[in-house]
C-alpha cells in the first residue's frame, strides 16, 4: 500500500494535512490516521475476491476506535469481534450485525446471549463444550446459531511465537486430526447449524505461502466433511497478513494472495470470509510526540519524549520495530539514540540504538505503522492519560478520541 504519509518540502503530511499543525492544535502525543488508506486497504481485498462470494470482516482488535469502525462499515466491511464489547463498539458504529463474526476462546455465557440476542451472522466455536453452551443459549431463546469450528490446521505461520496461532500448541482452535469427530459429535445438537469452517494461523505473515497451504489443508477437510453429510457453506481464512515495519521487509501482496485464494476456491461453492486487521490500519496511522530532553549517559544517547510504553507497547511487548521520522527535516545530521519515555521501567522505550536524524527538545516526531495494536492496547499506567486520536480525510481532519484528563483516570472509583 501506498503510504499516506509524505513530505512536502520539509514538513510531514497526513494526505493533505501538515502533520504539524494537527499536533499543534491537538496536542501531543497522540495517534493520527488516515481515511484514504484504511479505505484502499480495505477495497485491495474487495477487489481481489470481487465475484467470487466473500465477506470481509475487519478485525477489530487491530484498532477499535469509533471513527475507523464506521468508516469501514460506511463502505460494507464486515466485522471479526473477539469480546463482547467489541460487539457493542461495533453496534454503536452502525454496523450491521448480519455481517459479524464472533471469534475467541473464552467467550462467556453472557457475552453468548448478547450475541445471539442481536442476530450476529455466526460464533467461530473453538471447543466442544462451547457448541455445547451455544446450543442450550440458543435452545433457551427458541433460535438456531450458526456456528463454524476453528480448525488449528499445525500450519506455522513464521511470525512472533506471542502472535502465532496455528500450530498444536497454541492454546487457539481444534487440532484438525480431531474436526471430524467433533462435528460428528456435534449432529446431537438441535440448536446450532454447522455450516461452516474456520482457521487462523497467526498475524504479521509474511508470505503468502502459510496462508495457502492452510487454505489447501481447510478445502481438503471441507471436502471430508461434505462427503458425511454436513452442509459446508463458509469457509473462514482469518486474517494475519502481515505489513513492513522496515523499509524493504517483506509482505505479501494482498491482491496476488487474495487472487490466488480464489482460484483455488472458485467453483467450490462456498463463500470466503478473510479477516483483515493489521494490513487495513497499520500502516495508515502514525504516534505523534514530542521530545522533552536530550541526555547522555557516557556514549549512550537518549532522546527523551512525551510518548510512552502505556501508549504504544508494541517495542516493549514484542521487541516490535517502528521507523521514527522528524516531522520537519532538519540539517542538523544524525544521531544514533533510545528513543524513550517517561514512565518508569527500562522497558519504556520506542526504539533502540537507532540511527535518525538529531533530535532536540521541542522537535515532534512521528513514529510510523502505529494504526494497529497501538492505542488500542494503550493503558493508564503511571497514571497516565491517554492520548487524542486523530482521523484525516484530505485537508479535512477531527479528533476522533479526546486526550483523557486527570478526572477520566479515576472515574468509576471511590473512596
Amino acid at each position: 500500500m501506498t503510504t499516506p504519509f509524505h513530505y512536502e518540502g520539509d514538513s510531514l503530511f497526513c494526505e493533505q494535512t501538515a502533520v504539524r499543525d494537527i499536533a499543534v492544535r491537538a496536542g501531543t502525543p497522540c495517534y493520527i490516521y488516515s481515511a484514504g488508506a484504511i479505505l484502499a486497504a480495505y477495497h485491495a481485498y474487495e477487489d481481489a475476491l470481487d465475484g467470487l462470494p466473500h465477506r470481509v470482516c475487519y478485525a477489530i482488535k487491530a484498532n477499535s476506535t469509533q471513527a475507523v469502525l464506521a468508516l469501514l462499515a460506511r463502505a460494507g466491511a464486515g466485522f471479526d469481534i473477539v469480546s463482547g464489547g467489541e460487539l457493542f463498539r461495533a453496534l454503536k458504529a452502525g454496523a450491521d450485525p448480519a455481517g459479524i463474526v464472533f471469534s475467541g476462546t473464552g467467550k462467556t455465557a453472557e457475552e453468548i446471549d448478547y450475541a445471539l440476542g442481536h442476530g450476529i451472522h455466526a460464533f467461530n466455536c473453538e471447543s466442544e463444550a462451547e457448541l455445547a453452551l451455544i446450543d442450550a443459549i440458543a435452545a433457551r431463546r427458541g433460535i438456531t446459531a450458526r456456528a463454524a469450528v476453528r480448525v488449528n490446521p499445525d500450519v506455522n505461520a513464521e511470525s512472533h511465537p506471542y502472535i502465532c496461532t496455528g500450530l498444536r500448541e497454541n492454546k487457539f482452535g481444534i487440532d484438525i486430526a480431531e474436526v471430524e469427530g467433533v462435528y460428528e459429535r456435534a449432529r446431537t445438537l438441535r440448536n446450532v447449524l454447522l455450516e461452516g469452517v474456520a482457521c487462523h494461523i497467526g498475524s504479521q505473515i509474511t508470505s503468502s505461502a502459510p496462508v495457502l497451504e492452510a487454505l489447501d489443508r481447510m478445502l481438503a477437510l471441507t471436502d471430508r466433511l461434505r462427503a458425511a453429510g454436513f452442509p459446508i457453506r463458509q469457509l473462514d481464512l482469518g486474517g494475519g497478513i502481515g505489513i513492513p515495519y522496515r523499509e524493504g521487509d517483506p509482505a505479501p501482496d494482498i491482491p496476488c494472495t487474495m487472487a490466488e485464494v480464489r482460484r483455488r476456491v472458485e467453483g467450490r461453492g462456498l463463500t470466503v470470509i478473510v479477516e483483515p486487521g493489521r494490513s487495513l490500519v497499520a500502516e495508515a496511522g502514525i504516534l505523534v510526540t514530542r521530545v522533552l530532553y536530550r541526555k547522555s549517559n557516557g556514549p549512550k544517547e537518549f532522546v527523551i519524549v512525551d510518548a510512552a510504553m502505556n501508549d504504544l507497547i508494541r517495542p516493549a511487548l514484542y521487541h516490535a520495530h517502528h521507523e521514527v521520522i522528524p516531522v520537519r527535516k532538519n540539517d542538523r545530521g544524525t544521531v544514533v539514540a533510545d528513543v524513550v519515555g517517561p514512565v518508569c521501567e527500562s522497558g519504556d522505550f520506542l526504539a533502540r540504538e537507532r540511527e535518525m536524524p538529531e533530535a532536540l527538545p521541542g522537535d515532534l516526531l512521528a513514529v510510523r505503522t502505529a494504526g494497529a495494536y497501538g492505542f488500542v492496547q494503550a493503558s493508564n499506567y503511571n497514571s497516565r492519560v491517554r492520548p487524542a486520536e486523530v482521523l484525516v480525510e484530505g485537508r479535512q481532519w477531527r479528533v476522533v478520541r479526546e486526550r483523557e484528563t486527570y478526572e477520566d483516570l479515576v472515574r468509576g472509583e471511590s473512596v
